[in-house]
C-alpha cells in the first residue's frame, strides 16, 4: 500500500474489474444460439392473464391479437383484469372477447396485487390450468407464443420468460434507445445465461408459470418489481427461469425522456429492495445447495450496487487528476489488451445485436444516442437507492395502437 486511501481503493478496483470481466465474458456467449428440437404437438391447457388499469386505449388490439394465435382455442382462456379502472378497460376488452374480472382495492394497487387476486381466482375455479401466461395490457404477441411456452413446458420447465421486442421502437429517440437496450439484454443477458446453463429473469411481460408452482410456492410478489421478487424467491428455492427466444412479445416503450425516467426509477427502487431483501436468504442457499445459478442471481441483484461504486470510483480518479495522486490505480499494471478489448466490447456488443437482429437503420442512428441512456442510469440509480423503502406504484400511459398486423407491416 502506497497511500493511505489504498485500503478503501484498491478493493474497489478489484470489485470494478471482477464484475466487469464477469459481465462481459457472460455477454460473449449471448452471440449465437443452440439449435433445438421443437415439441410441436399442442397439449397444455393455459389462462392468458392481462392485467391493465386504465388501458382502454391498447386492451382491444391485445385481446385481438391472443385470440389469433396459433394455438388450439380450447386450450386457453383469455382473463384481463380491470384493476381500479376508471375508463372503459372492462367494457372495451369484454366487447373483444376477453373474460374481464374487476377489482377494486383502495390501497393495493400495483401490478403484483392484481396478480395474486386473480391468482387465487383461478385456484378456485373448477377448470384447471397447466400454466399461466402473463402480458400488460400494451403488449402485442407473435402468434407462435403458446406454442412456445408448450414446447419448454412440456420439456419440463416450470418458470419461462419470452424474448422481449419493442412494439413502437422507431417513435421517438427515446423509444428507440429502450428498444436497443432490452435488445441488448435479450441476447448478452438472457441468451447468454441460457447458453450457460444459467437462470434468466422474469421481465414483467411475456411470462408462463406452472400453475403447480404458484400453488405449491405461492405469489407473494407485490413490491415495485414484481416479476424480480418472484425471479428471486423461486431461484432461492431452486427453480430457475427458462428463456424462451422464440416466444415473442412487443412491448411499448416509453416516447418521452421523463416516461422512461419514472418508469426506469420505479425498476431501480425496487430492485435495490429486492437485492436487500433477497440477496443474504440466496448466498446461503447458494451455498448450501452449491448452486452457482442462485450466486449469479445474486450478482444480478448487484448491478445497481455495481453502478454506484462504478460512479464513485470515476469521480475519485477526475479527483486524483485534479489533486494530485492518492491512491495506487490497479489498472497501471493490468494487461492493457484486456481493458482495450473490454471497453471497445461494450460498444460493439451492440452493433453486433442490431446486425443479428437486422435492425433497420433508424436504430443505428438512435444507436448515437445509446450513451444517453446509458449514462442516465447514474443519476436515476442514486435516486432509486435513496427512495427504494418507497413503495408507491407510477403508472405508464399507453397509447399505441396498432394491431399484431400493422405492427408486422412497419417491421418490413
Amino acid at each position: 500500500m502506497n497511500f493511505p486511501f489504498d485500503i478503501l481503493m484498491v478493493p474497489l478496483q478489484i470489485i470494478i474489474f471482477l464484475f466487469t470481466v464477469y459481465f462481459f465474458f457472460i455477454g460473449f456467449f449471448g452471440l449465437w444460439r443452440f439449435k433445438e428440437e421443437k415439441i410441436t404437438t399442442p397439449e397444455k391447457k393455459m389462462a392468458v392473464i392481462v392485467a391493465a388499469h386504465n388501458e382502454q386505449a391498447v386492451i382491444g388490439q391485445l385481446v385481438e391479437n391472443l385470440q389469433q394465435l396459433d394455438y388450439p382455442r380450447e386450450l386457453y382462456d383469455i382473463y384481463v383484469i380491470a384493476d381500479n379502472c376508471s375508463d372503459n378497460t372492462a367494457k372495451v376488452a369484454g366487447e373483444a372477447g376477453a373474460i374481464v374480472c374487476e377489482r377494486t382495492h383502495p390501497t393495493k394497487k400495483s401490478k403484483g396485487y392484481a396478480l395474486e387476486w386473480m391468482f387465487e381466482k383461478l385456484f378456485a375455479m373448477d377448470k384447471k390450468y397447466d400454466a399461466v401466461c402473463i402480458f400488460d395490457a400494451d403488449n402485442l404477441v407473435h402468434p407462435n407464443f403458446l406454442m412456445e411456452m408448450n414446447h419448454h413446458l412440456c420439456k419440463g420447465a416450470k418458470i419461462i420468460q419470452g424474448y422481449l421486442d419493442a412494439k413502437n421502437p422507431y417513435d421517438t429517440w427515446v423509444a428507440g434507445t429502450f428498444a436497443i437496450a432490452f435488445w441488448v439484454i435479450d441476447h448478452i443477458s438472457h441468451l447468454a445465461k441460457t447458453n450457460l446453463g444459467l437462470s434468466a429473469v422474469l421481465g414483467g411481460t411475456g411470462m408462463c408459470i406452472t400453475t403447480e408452482v404458484l400453488q405449491r410456492h405461492g405469489w407473494r410478489a407485490t413490491c415495485l418489481v414484481e416479476d424480480m421478487e418472484f425471479t428471486m424467491k423461486s431461484l432461492a428455492e431452486g427453480i430457475k427461469t427458462t428463456w424462451a427466444h422464440d416466444a415473442i412479445v412487443y412491448d411499448e416503450k416509453p416516447l418521452t425522456f421523463m416516461q422512461s425516467w419514472n418508469q426506469r426509477k420505479r425498476w431501480a427502487q425496487g430492485q435495490f429492495d429486492v437485492a436487500h431483501r433477497f440477496i443474504p436468504v440466496m448466498l446461503r442457499e447458494g451455498i448450501r445447495r452449491r448452486d452457482i445459478r442462485i450466486l449469479d442471481g445474486c450478482i444480478y441483484l448487484l448491478q445497481p450496487h455495481f453502478l454506484l461504486i462504478s460512479t464513485f470510483f470515476i469521480v475519485a480518479s477526475y479527483c486524483q487528476l485534479w489533486f494530485g495522486q492518492f491512491y495506487t490505480s490497479i489498472y497501471t499494471f493490468m494487461p492493457s489488451e484486456l481493458m482495450t478489448a473490454i471497453m471497445l466490447g461494450q460498444y460493439i456488443l451492440p452493433m453486433i445485436i442490431l446486425l443479428k437482429i437486422r435492425a433497420k437503420l433508424k436504430a443505428w442512428f438512435y444507436l448515437l444516442l445509446y450513451p444517453v441512456f446509458i449514462y442516465s442510469w447514474i443519476p436515476i440509480v442514486f435516486i432509486g437507492f435513496f427512495k427504494r423503502n418507497d413503495h408507491e406504484w407510477s403508472h405508464t400511459k399507453h397509447t399505441r395502437s396498432i394491431s399484431y398486423d400493422q405492427l408486422m407491416k412497419a417491421k418490413k
